[in-house]
Protein backbone atom coordinates (compact mmCIF):
# COMPACT_ATOMS: atom_id res chain seq x y z
CA UNK A 1 0.00 0.00 0.00
CA UNK A 2 2.87 2.35 0.78
CA UNK A 3 4.38 1.62 -2.61
CA UNK A 4 1.00 2.21 -4.33
CA UNK A 5 0.45 5.48 -2.48
CA UNK A 6 3.91 6.73 -3.45
CA UNK A 7 3.23 5.86 -7.10
CA UNK A 8 -0.12 7.67 -6.98
CA UNK A 9 1.51 10.79 -5.55
CA UNK A 10 4.14 10.72 -8.31
CA UNK A 11 1.51 10.36 -11.04
CA UNK A 12 -0.58 13.18 -9.63
CA UNK A 13 2.51 15.39 -9.40
CA UNK A 14 3.46 14.71 -13.02
CA UNK A 15 -0.07 15.43 -14.17
CA UNK A 16 -0.22 18.64 -12.17
CA UNK A 17 3.05 20.04 -13.49
CA UNK A 18 2.60 18.75 -17.05
CA UNK A 19 -0.89 20.19 -17.49
CA UNK A 20 0.19 23.79 -18.22
CA UNK A 21 2.69 22.54 -20.82
CA UNK A 22 0.03 20.44 -22.50
CA UNK A 23 -2.58 23.18 -22.57
CA UNK A 24 -0.29 26.06 -23.51
CA UNK A 25 -0.39 25.91 -27.30
CA UNK A 26 1.73 28.20 -29.49
CA UNK A 27 0.09 31.48 -30.56
CA UNK A 28 -0.56 31.65 -34.30
CA UNK A 29 -0.46 34.97 -36.15
CA UNK A 30 -1.97 35.03 -39.63
CA UNK A 31 -1.41 37.53 -42.44
CA UNK A 32 -1.94 37.80 -46.19
CA UNK A 33 0.74 38.49 -48.84
CA UNK A 34 0.80 38.53 -52.64
CA UNK A 35 1.82 35.14 -54.02
CA UNK A 36 4.83 36.50 -55.90
CA UNK A 37 6.31 37.90 -52.68
CA UNK A 38 5.10 35.16 -50.34
CA UNK A 39 7.61 32.74 -51.86
CA UNK A 40 10.41 34.97 -50.53
CA UNK A 41 9.26 34.86 -46.87
CA UNK A 42 10.03 31.31 -45.59
CA UNK A 43 13.46 32.32 -44.26
CA UNK A 44 11.96 35.20 -42.25
CA UNK A 45 9.28 32.95 -40.78
CA UNK A 46 11.74 30.19 -39.93
CA UNK A 47 14.12 32.60 -38.17
CA UNK A 48 11.33 34.31 -36.23
CA UNK A 49 9.83 31.04 -35.02
CA UNK A 50 13.27 29.77 -33.99
CA UNK A 51 13.77 32.85 -31.81
CA UNK A 52 10.13 32.89 -30.59
CA UNK A 53 9.16 29.26 -30.00
CA UNK A 54 5.78 30.19 -28.56
CA UNK A 55 4.62 32.01 -31.70
CA UNK A 56 3.83 30.68 -35.17
CA UNK A 57 3.45 32.79 -38.32
CA UNK A 58 0.77 31.65 -40.74
CA UNK A 59 1.36 33.24 -44.15
CA UNK A 60 -1.66 33.15 -46.46
CA UNK A 61 -0.88 33.55 -50.16
CA UNK A 62 -3.09 36.03 -51.95
CA UNK A 63 -3.41 37.04 -55.61
CA UNK A 64 -0.65 39.10 -57.24
CA UNK A 65 -2.59 42.30 -58.10
CA UNK A 66 -2.33 44.62 -55.11
CA UNK A 67 -5.88 45.89 -55.46
CA UNK A 68 -7.18 42.32 -55.12
CA UNK A 69 -5.16 41.79 -51.95
CA UNK A 70 -6.57 45.06 -50.59
CA UNK A 71 -10.08 43.85 -51.44
CA UNK A 72 -9.52 40.59 -49.56
CA UNK A 73 -8.35 42.42 -46.44
CA UNK A 74 -11.30 44.83 -46.75
CA UNK A 75 -13.85 42.05 -47.11
CA UNK A 76 -12.41 40.21 -44.11
CA UNK A 77 -12.54 43.30 -41.89
CA UNK A 78 -16.07 44.17 -42.99
CA UNK A 79 -17.21 40.79 -41.68
CA UNK A 80 -16.31 42.04 -38.22
CA UNK A 81 -13.95 39.25 -37.21
CA UNK A 82 -11.04 39.15 -39.62
CA UNK A 83 -8.86 36.00 -39.64
CA UNK A 84 -5.72 38.16 -39.81
CA UNK A 85 -3.59 39.34 -36.89
CA UNK A 86 -0.94 41.17 -38.91
CA UNK A 87 -1.76 43.38 -41.89
CA UNK A 88 0.86 43.62 -44.63
CA UNK A 89 -0.01 46.92 -46.29
CA UNK A 90 0.84 48.99 -49.32
CA UNK A 91 1.53 52.55 -48.22
CA UNK A 92 -1.65 53.87 -49.85
CA UNK A 93 -3.93 51.60 -47.78
CA UNK A 94 -3.04 53.09 -44.40
CA UNK A 95 -5.54 56.00 -44.33
CA UNK A 96 -8.44 53.81 -45.46
CA UNK A 97 -7.74 51.00 -42.98
CA UNK A 98 -6.98 53.38 -40.11
CA UNK A 99 -10.05 55.56 -40.71
CA UNK A 100 -12.24 52.43 -40.74
CA UNK A 101 -10.92 51.44 -37.31
CA UNK A 102 -9.36 48.20 -38.50
CA UNK A 103 -5.83 48.82 -37.16
CA UNK A 104 -4.24 49.27 -33.75
CA UNK A 105 -2.57 52.61 -33.10
CA UNK A 106 1.12 51.85 -32.53
CA UNK A 107 2.06 55.32 -31.29
CA UNK A 108 2.51 54.22 -27.67
CA UNK A 109 4.08 50.89 -28.62
CA UNK A 110 6.98 52.05 -30.82
CA UNK A 111 9.65 54.34 -29.36
CA UNK A 112 10.66 57.51 -31.19
CA UNK A 113 14.25 56.30 -31.22
CA UNK A 114 13.16 53.20 -33.10
CA UNK A 115 11.15 55.19 -35.65
CA UNK A 116 14.11 57.50 -36.25
CA UNK A 117 15.99 54.54 -37.75
CA UNK A 118 13.61 54.41 -40.74
CA UNK A 119 13.34 56.71 -43.74
CA UNK A 120 11.21 59.68 -42.69
CA UNK A 121 8.78 59.36 -45.61
CA UNK A 122 8.19 55.69 -44.80
CA UNK A 123 7.25 56.54 -41.23
CA UNK A 124 5.05 59.41 -42.39
CA UNK A 125 3.31 57.04 -44.79
CA UNK A 126 2.28 54.92 -41.81
CA UNK A 127 0.55 57.79 -39.99
CA UNK A 128 -3.05 58.93 -40.11
CA UNK A 129 -4.52 61.83 -38.12
CA UNK A 130 -1.78 61.72 -35.51
CA UNK A 131 -1.72 57.95 -35.08
CA UNK A 132 0.87 55.43 -36.25
CA UNK A 133 -0.60 52.34 -37.90
CA UNK A 134 2.20 50.79 -39.95
CA UNK A 135 5.85 49.94 -39.36
CA UNK A 136 7.92 50.07 -42.59
CA UNK A 137 9.50 46.94 -44.01
CA UNK A 138 10.56 47.48 -47.62
CA UNK A 139 10.32 50.78 -49.42
CA UNK A 140 9.92 51.80 -53.04
CA UNK A 141 10.29 55.00 -55.04
CA UNK A 142 10.51 55.83 -58.72
CA UNK A 143 13.66 56.73 -60.63
CA UNK A 144 14.62 58.33 -63.92
CA UNK A 145 16.85 55.89 -65.80
CA UNK A 146 19.08 57.04 -68.64
CA UNK A 147 21.64 55.66 -71.08
CA UNK A 148 24.85 57.11 -69.71
CA UNK A 149 26.86 55.74 -72.65
CA UNK A 150 24.79 57.67 -75.20
CA UNK A 151 24.97 60.92 -73.23
CA UNK A 152 28.72 60.58 -72.71
CA UNK A 153 29.36 59.86 -76.40
CA UNK A 154 27.39 62.99 -77.33
CA UNK A 155 29.11 65.10 -74.69
CA UNK A 156 25.82 65.75 -72.89
CA UNK A 157 25.15 66.06 -69.17
CA UNK A 158 22.16 64.33 -67.55
CA UNK A 159 19.04 66.53 -67.65
CA UNK A 160 17.82 68.57 -64.71
CA UNK A 161 14.66 70.01 -66.27
CA UNK A 162 11.80 68.77 -68.42
CA UNK A 163 13.03 70.95 -71.32
CA UNK A 164 16.51 69.45 -71.13
CA UNK A 165 15.05 65.93 -71.15
CA UNK A 166 13.11 66.79 -74.31
CA UNK A 167 16.12 68.42 -76.00
CA UNK A 168 18.47 65.52 -75.27
CA UNK A 169 15.83 63.03 -76.43
CA UNK A 170 15.30 64.84 -79.71
CA UNK A 171 19.04 65.28 -80.22
CA UNK A 172 19.90 61.61 -79.78
CA UNK A 173 16.86 60.46 -81.69
CA UNK A 174 17.87 62.66 -84.64
CA UNK A 175 21.29 60.97 -84.56
CA UNK A 176 19.56 57.57 -84.66
CA UNK A 177 21.14 56.64 -81.32
CA UNK A 178 17.78 55.34 -80.08
CA UNK A 179 14.32 54.95 -81.54
CA UNK A 180 12.63 56.83 -78.70
CA UNK A 181 13.63 59.44 -76.16
CA UNK A 182 11.48 58.93 -73.05
CA UNK A 183 9.26 55.98 -72.10
CA UNK A 184 6.84 56.05 -69.18
CA UNK A 185 3.77 54.14 -67.91
CA UNK A 186 0.72 55.79 -69.47
CA UNK A 187 -1.85 53.01 -69.18
CA UNK A 188 -5.03 53.75 -67.23
CA UNK A 189 -3.99 52.17 -63.90
CA UNK A 190 -2.36 53.08 -60.59
CA UNK A 191 1.09 53.26 -62.17
CA UNK A 192 0.05 56.28 -64.23
CA UNK A 193 -1.28 58.10 -61.17
CA UNK A 194 1.93 57.36 -59.27
CA UNK A 195 4.05 58.63 -62.16
CA UNK A 196 1.92 61.77 -62.49
CA UNK A 197 2.61 62.64 -58.83
CA UNK A 198 6.28 63.15 -59.78
CA UNK A 199 5.59 65.25 -62.86
CA UNK A 200 3.10 67.29 -60.83
CA UNK A 201 5.64 67.86 -58.06
CA UNK A 202 8.23 68.93 -60.61
CA UNK A 203 5.85 71.59 -61.92
CA UNK A 204 5.14 72.87 -58.42
CA UNK A 205 1.61 71.51 -58.21
CA UNK A 206 -0.34 69.22 -55.91
CA UNK A 207 -3.14 66.68 -56.19
CA UNK A 208 -5.05 66.86 -52.88
CA UNK A 209 -4.09 68.64 -49.68
CA UNK A 210 -5.07 66.11 -46.99
CA UNK A 211 -5.23 68.80 -44.32
CA UNK A 212 -7.65 71.15 -46.05
CA UNK A 213 -9.24 68.93 -48.70
CA UNK A 214 -8.19 71.42 -51.37
CA UNK A 215 -7.84 69.96 -54.87
CA UNK A 216 -5.12 71.27 -57.17
CA UNK A 217 -5.78 69.32 -60.36
CA UNK A 218 -7.30 72.23 -62.27
CA UNK A 219 -4.56 74.66 -61.31
CA UNK A 220 -1.94 75.79 -63.90
CA UNK A 221 0.88 73.54 -62.58
CA UNK A 222 -1.27 70.41 -62.93
CA UNK A 223 -2.40 71.37 -66.42
CA UNK A 224 1.23 72.05 -67.37
CA UNK A 225 2.20 68.62 -66.06
CA UNK A 226 -0.39 66.92 -68.29
CA UNK A 227 0.60 69.13 -71.19
CA UNK A 228 4.24 68.07 -70.82
CA UNK A 229 3.41 64.36 -70.88
CA UNK A 230 1.11 64.82 -73.85
CA UNK A 231 3.85 66.79 -75.67
CA UNK A 232 6.28 63.88 -75.40
CA UNK A 233 3.90 61.89 -77.62
CA UNK A 234 3.02 64.76 -79.97
CA UNK A 235 6.69 65.61 -80.55
CA UNK A 236 7.75 62.02 -81.14
CA UNK A 237 9.87 61.75 -78.00
CA UNK A 238 7.62 59.01 -76.60
CA UNK A 239 5.94 56.30 -78.70
CA UNK A 240 2.16 56.59 -79.27
CA UNK A 241 1.78 53.19 -77.61
CA UNK A 242 3.03 54.60 -74.30
CA UNK A 243 -0.64 55.25 -73.45
CA UNK A 244 -0.98 51.45 -73.09
CA UNK A 245 2.30 50.78 -71.28
CA UNK A 246 2.69 49.58 -67.71
CA UNK A 247 6.06 49.30 -65.95
CA UNK A 248 7.20 46.10 -67.62
CA UNK A 249 6.32 47.25 -71.16
CA UNK A 250 8.35 50.39 -70.43
CA UNK A 251 11.25 48.29 -69.13
CA UNK A 252 11.25 45.91 -72.10
CA UNK A 253 11.57 48.81 -74.54
CA UNK A 254 14.30 50.57 -72.58
CA UNK A 255 16.21 47.36 -71.82
CA UNK A 256 16.22 46.37 -75.48
CA UNK A 257 18.04 49.63 -76.27
CA UNK A 258 14.99 51.36 -77.71
CA UNK A 259 14.94 54.50 -75.52
CA UNK A 260 17.27 57.04 -73.92
CA UNK A 261 15.21 57.72 -70.76
CA UNK A 262 12.81 55.64 -68.70
CA UNK A 263 10.71 56.28 -65.63
CA UNK A 264 10.48 53.15 -63.49
CA UNK A 265 10.97 51.62 -60.04
CA UNK A 266 14.24 50.22 -58.58
CA UNK A 267 13.34 46.64 -59.54
CA UNK A 268 14.29 47.49 -63.14
CA UNK A 269 17.95 48.26 -62.37
CA UNK A 270 19.25 44.71 -61.77
CA UNK A 271 17.20 43.49 -64.74
CA UNK A 272 18.69 46.15 -67.01
CA UNK A 273 22.13 44.99 -65.90
CA UNK A 274 21.51 41.28 -66.15
CA UNK A 275 24.08 39.26 -68.16
CA UNK A 276 21.74 38.96 -71.14
CA UNK A 277 20.66 42.63 -71.16
CA UNK A 278 21.68 44.67 -74.25
CA UNK A 279 22.18 47.75 -72.03
CA UNK A 280 24.18 46.08 -69.28
CA UNK A 281 26.64 48.54 -67.73
CA UNK A 282 25.23 51.41 -69.81
CA UNK A 283 22.51 52.59 -67.45
CA UNK A 284 22.52 55.29 -64.76
CA UNK A 285 19.81 56.59 -62.44
CA UNK A 286 18.79 59.94 -60.97
CA UNK A 287 15.72 61.65 -59.51
CA UNK A 288 12.99 62.77 -61.89
CA UNK A 289 13.63 66.14 -63.53
CA UNK A 290 11.62 69.27 -62.71
CA UNK A 291 10.73 72.67 -64.12
CA UNK A 292 13.43 75.36 -63.69
CA UNK A 293 13.62 76.21 -59.99
CA UNK A 294 11.24 73.39 -59.13
CA UNK A 295 11.69 70.44 -56.80
CA UNK A 296 12.27 66.89 -57.97
CA UNK A 297 9.99 64.22 -56.60
CA UNK A 298 9.96 60.43 -56.53
CA UNK A 299 6.61 58.78 -55.91
CA UNK A 300 6.68 56.91 -52.63
CA UNK A 301 5.71 53.27 -52.58
CA UNK A 302 6.52 50.46 -50.21
CA UNK A 303 5.10 47.90 -47.82
CA UNK A 304 4.93 47.57 -44.07
CA UNK A 305 3.12 45.82 -41.24
CA UNK A 306 0.29 46.85 -38.98
CA UNK A 307 -1.70 45.00 -36.33
CA UNK A 308 -5.38 44.15 -36.79
CA UNK A 309 -7.56 45.66 -34.08
CA UNK A 310 -9.43 42.35 -33.75
CA UNK A 311 -6.35 40.27 -32.94
CA UNK A 312 -6.37 38.39 -29.64
CA UNK A 313 -2.58 38.54 -29.48
CA UNK A 314 -1.45 42.19 -29.74
CA UNK A 315 1.78 41.70 -27.79
CA UNK A 316 2.90 38.77 -29.90
CA UNK A 317 1.89 40.65 -33.04
CA UNK A 318 4.00 43.62 -31.97
CA UNK A 319 6.98 41.34 -31.41
CA UNK A 320 6.50 39.93 -34.91
CA UNK A 321 6.34 43.24 -36.76
CA UNK A 322 9.35 44.58 -34.86
CA UNK A 323 11.34 41.47 -35.76
CA UNK A 324 10.33 41.59 -39.42
CA UNK A 325 11.17 45.29 -39.79
CA UNK A 326 14.45 44.98 -37.85
CA UNK A 327 17.85 45.82 -39.30
CA UNK A 328 19.07 42.24 -39.54
CA UNK A 329 15.87 40.89 -41.06
CA UNK A 330 15.78 43.65 -43.64
CA UNK A 331 19.44 43.08 -44.53
CA UNK A 332 18.92 39.36 -45.08
CA UNK A 333 15.72 39.90 -47.06
CA UNK A 334 17.19 42.59 -49.31
CA UNK A 335 20.30 40.49 -49.99
CA UNK A 336 18.09 37.62 -51.08
CA UNK A 337 15.51 39.55 -53.09
CA UNK A 338 17.00 42.87 -54.24
CA UNK A 339 14.10 44.83 -52.75
CA UNK A 340 14.89 48.23 -51.25
CA UNK A 341 15.17 48.65 -47.45
CA UNK A 342 13.30 51.20 -45.35
CA UNK A 343 16.32 51.75 -43.08
CA UNK A 344 18.77 54.33 -44.52
CA UNK A 345 21.86 52.76 -42.91
CA UNK A 346 21.43 49.69 -45.12
CA UNK A 347 22.05 51.70 -48.29
CA UNK A 348 25.71 51.81 -47.28
CA UNK A 349 25.84 48.35 -45.71
CA UNK A 350 28.98 46.55 -46.91
CA UNK A 351 27.19 43.26 -47.62
CA UNK A 352 24.41 44.93 -49.61
CA UNK A 353 26.72 47.26 -51.54
CA UNK A 354 28.98 44.32 -52.41
CA UNK A 355 26.01 42.69 -54.14
CA UNK A 356 24.12 45.80 -55.32
CA UNK A 357 26.69 48.52 -55.95
CA UNK A 358 24.05 51.05 -57.03
CA UNK A 359 22.32 51.14 -53.63
CA UNK A 360 24.19 54.23 -52.35
CA UNK A 361 22.77 56.17 -55.33
CA UNK A 362 19.25 55.17 -54.35
CA UNK A 363 19.35 56.92 -50.98
CA UNK A 364 19.43 60.42 -52.49
CA UNK A 365 16.27 59.61 -54.46
CA UNK A 366 14.61 57.96 -51.46
CA UNK A 367 14.99 61.16 -49.47
CA UNK A 368 13.07 63.11 -52.15
CA UNK A 369 10.06 60.84 -52.01
CA UNK A 370 6.55 62.25 -52.53
CA UNK A 371 3.50 60.66 -50.93
CA UNK A 372 0.27 60.15 -52.81
CA UNK A 373 -2.64 61.85 -51.00
CA UNK A 374 -3.01 60.12 -47.60
CA UNK A 375 -6.80 60.10 -47.55
CA UNK A 376 -9.26 57.25 -46.85
CA UNK A 377 -10.82 57.72 -50.30
CA UNK A 378 -7.50 57.37 -52.12
CA UNK A 379 -8.58 54.44 -54.34
CA UNK A 380 -11.59 56.37 -55.66
CA UNK A 381 -9.57 59.59 -56.11
CA UNK A 382 -6.90 57.67 -58.01
CA UNK A 383 -9.52 56.08 -60.27
CA UNK A 384 -10.83 59.54 -61.17
CA UNK A 385 -7.35 60.83 -61.97
CA UNK A 386 -6.43 57.74 -63.99
CA UNK A 387 -9.50 58.07 -66.22
CA UNK A 388 -8.88 61.70 -67.06
CA UNK A 389 -5.14 61.29 -67.52
CA UNK A 390 -5.88 58.54 -70.01
CA UNK A 391 -8.33 60.78 -71.85
CA UNK A 392 -5.72 63.55 -72.04
CA UNK A 393 -2.86 61.27 -73.08
CA UNK A 394 -4.92 59.74 -75.87
CA UNK A 395 -6.16 63.12 -77.13
CA UNK A 396 -9.82 62.54 -76.28
CA UNK A 397 -9.75 65.62 -74.07
CA UNK A 398 -7.41 68.60 -73.88
CA UNK A 399 -5.23 68.86 -70.76
CA UNK A 400 -7.45 71.72 -69.52
CA UNK A 401 -10.69 69.80 -70.05
CA UNK A 402 -9.33 66.62 -68.48
CA UNK A 403 -8.00 68.30 -65.35
CA UNK A 404 -11.07 70.48 -64.86
CA UNK A 405 -13.29 67.40 -64.95
CA UNK A 406 -10.94 65.43 -62.73
CA UNK A 407 -10.90 68.26 -60.18
CA UNK A 408 -14.69 68.57 -60.22
CA UNK A 409 -15.25 64.85 -59.63
CA UNK A 410 -12.56 64.75 -56.94
CA UNK A 411 -14.18 67.64 -55.07
CA UNK A 412 -17.52 65.85 -55.28
CA UNK A 413 -15.91 62.68 -53.90
CA UNK A 414 -14.34 64.50 -50.97
CA UNK A 415 -17.55 66.42 -50.36
CA UNK A 416 -19.53 63.21 -49.97
CA UNK A 417 -17.16 61.85 -47.36
CA UNK A 418 -15.89 64.99 -45.68
CA UNK A 419 -18.94 67.20 -45.52
CA UNK A 420 -18.00 69.34 -48.47
CA UNK A 421 -14.26 69.85 -47.83
CA UNK A 422 -12.32 71.01 -50.88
Amino acid sequence: MQRFGLLLVCLLSVAFFARPALTQRPVTLSFLIQAQEASKWPAIIQQFEAENPGIRLNLVEGPNPTNQVEDLYTAAFLLGKAPYDLVYMDITWVPKFAAAGWLLDLSDRIAREELAQFLAADVEGGRYEGGLYRLPFRTDFALLYYRKDLLEEAGLKPPKTFDELMQISQNLKAQAKAEWGFVWPGRQYEGAAAMFVEILKGHGGFWIDPGTGEVGLDQPPAIDAVRFLRSTIEQGVSPPGVTNYAEDQVRFLFQSGGAVFMRNWPYAFPLANAPDSPVRGKVAIQPMVSAPGGESGACKGGWGLGIAKTTRHPQEALRAIQFISSLNTQRDFMLETGYVPSRPTLYADSQIVAKYDYYPQLLAVAEQAVLRPPIPQYAQASDILQRYLSAAFSGQLSPEQAMQRAARETRALLGRYQGGAG
